[in-house]
């Protein structure tokens, strides 16, 4: 039905939306943004695993994963470069076209390595890929808020991205490990490279919008007019010095590590714990310091310097205008972000760098631990940690939206916290024995209610701590995500979207070679209690955040 103002409503709007094309593609563009993530920073594991490549080795090569945290370094490139002939296909189309192709034949060409033998091509091509997965989310992103409209609305479209990305998590995770199991992964991951193929037709086939006359110019982006050019260009360079320091620091680290014999390999765990700091001060807080700096020198700055603004655009060269456009570009979100959250803003920044750290640390080495460690087979681990567990995450999103309506954001935001936190004593259980989970399954009746399914206890003890970890990974997953939509900006909104959900990946990322090689020394067990003790962190900072918005809320009252 049509409301009040003539737009379509409950299910018009519904029926409406599920027959518009951009629905379908967007099926397709879920998948294609979900399955390169699962094959490369989960399904790959267990190829390495069954190639007997170390766990430390794993946990360096998992810094591919940094591609996602630093994935905001080139985003404003998708708003702002126009590619040379591909330009004609449109402005989302032509990113898009390439970096589909490129994916495809990252997948095809690790199909025809042996990652024994040749680990050092196989993981720049995996770094590739990884990088070229970072970009199509970009604009995937970007191409769902641009062709948005009235009957294809942002929300379901975000629903059925959700859709298509749960899907690829089902084809690259089970389906690859139940054929791996058959054919080999080899195989697999060729075709499953020529699967992506199809998101090429997709996109050759989707909608585009026309680019805007100018991206640098309006109003919303020049809160810093009255700053002069050469505080702009100082400003600029030295957050691009502290990213170009960080990126350098640990893809030289990576370098080193899958190269060297292991007698020369770096120590991981001196990495993290010496340099790991200095690279999350160079991209998070030298940067957040700098913006509250410059919004400090702009609201006290007596004489404006638009003049001067103009002037670095239309004269000085390329080198200006280069400097001026990566302020815009880089700085401008941030500064808006810090002087709107103002003290905040710290808070803030804790909570996306600690939210997802119990699941982004040890993520890369859960099918090794079901695999190898526990011994459960190729088709018992698809079922129970894909197909389960994929219905489980669904689950624990569905309680979270709930959750949302009944208990408010900052507080399913903390429950959530807690939850994510806590499941991580169900895998070191788990890693015991399951003494405790073998408790809950029978007197729960779990044991007795799959043993009609052909399930005995030790499946089952899999199935309990899969469960708990899904449910509230999903409450903890849509609970993050409102709270990063809640603090970012409509002006900067893609920008500041990819700079916060980038850095989620940060401190997982770094920790991962560490926490390798603490698995080889220490077993399973006593990594998923520290993790349990890592989720803390996140708990104190939700609970704060909880209070001081209540406590901000009630001086406003008053």
């Amino acid at each position: 039905m049509a409301g009040n103002d003539g737009k379509l409503s409950g299910w018009a709007l519904f029926r409406a939306a599920m027959t518009n094309r951009k629905m379908a593609i967007m099926l397709i563009f879920g998948f294609a943004s979900g399955l390169p993530n699962v094959l490369l920073l989960g399904t790959l594991y267990a190829w390495l695993g069954e190639e007997k490549v170390d766990l430390e080795t794993m946990g360096v090569f998992s810094l591919i994963g940094l591609a996602y945290a630093f994935k905001f370094l080139w985003s404003p490139a998708v708003d702002r470069v126009a590619l040379p002939v591909l330009h004609h296909l449109g402005r989302r189309r032509s990113w898009l076209l390439p970096i589909q192709m490129l994916l495809a034949g990252s997948f095809i060409l690790l199909s025809r390595l042996d990652p024994s033998s040749y680990l050092g091509w196989f993981s720049l091509i995996a770094g590739i890929g990884a990088f070229a997965s970072a970009s199509q989310d970009i604009v995937i992103d970007a191409w769902r808020v641009d062709v948005a409209d009235e009957q294809a609305t942002l929300e379901i479209m975000s629903a059925v991205t959700q859709l298509g990305y749960r899907v690829a998590t089902l084809v690259g995770g089970a389906l690859a490990l139940i054929l791996a199991a058959r054919i080999g992964w080899p195989q697999v991951y060729l075709m499953l490279g020529v699967a992506m193929l199809g998101a090429v037709i997709a996109t050759l086939c989707a909608p585009d919008t026309p680019r805007p006359q100018a991206l640098a110019g309006d109003a919303a982006t020049r809160m810093h007019d009255n700053l002069p050019f050469r505080v702009r260009a100082a400003a600029i360079g030295l957050v691009g010095a502290a990213w170009a320091w960080a990126i350098f620091t640990v893809l030289q680290f990576m370098v080193q590590s899958l190269t060297a014999t292991p007698d020369l390999r770096p120590d991981a765990t001196a990495f993290i714990k010496f340099t790991g700091p200095f690279i999350v001060i160079a991209t998070v807080l030298v940067p957040a310091i700098i913006a509250a700096i410059l919004n400090g020198m702009s609201m006290n700055a007596a004489d404006p310097a638009g003049d001067d603004r103009q002037a670095s655009l239309t004269t000085g060269g390329a080198l200006r205008n280069f400097l001026s456009h990566a302020y815009d570009a880089l700085l401008m979100p941030l500064a808006e972000i810090v002087g709107r959250l103002k003290w905040g803003a710290v808070t803030a920044l804790g909570i996306i760098l600690t939210y997802r750290l119990t699941d982004s640390v040890w993520g890369p080495f859960a099918l090794p631990f079901y695999l190898q460690e526990l011994g459960y087979t190729n088709d018992q681990v698809a079922i129970a940690s894909k197909f389960f567990g994929v219905g489980m995450t669904m689950l624990g999103i569905a309680v979270g939206a709930m959750m949302f309506v009944w208990a408010g954001r900052l507080l399913t935001l903390f429950l959530g916290a807690v939850l994510a936190a806590a499941t991580n004593l169900l895998y070191a259980d788990l890693a015991s024995g399951g003494a405790a989970i073998d408790i809950f399954g029978r007197l729960s009746g779990f044991y007795w209610a799959v043993a009609h399914f052909g399930v005995d206890e030790r499946f089952g003890r899999l199935l309990i701590a899969i469960a708990g970890e899904n449910v509230a990974g999903g409450i903890a997953g849509a609970a993050f995500v409102a709270y990063l939509s809640s603090i970012t900006s409509k002006t900067y909104s893609a920008v500041q979207y990819a700079l916060l959900s980038s850095l989620t990946f940060l401190v997982g990322a770094l920790g991962r070679g560490a926490i390798g090689e603490a698995i080889e020394q220490n077993g399973y067990a006593s990594i998923f209690i520290f993790a349990a003790g890592l989720g803390g962190i996140a708990v104190v900072l939700c609970l704060f955040e909880w209070l001081r918005d209540g406590w901000s809320k009630a001086r406003t009252r008053a």
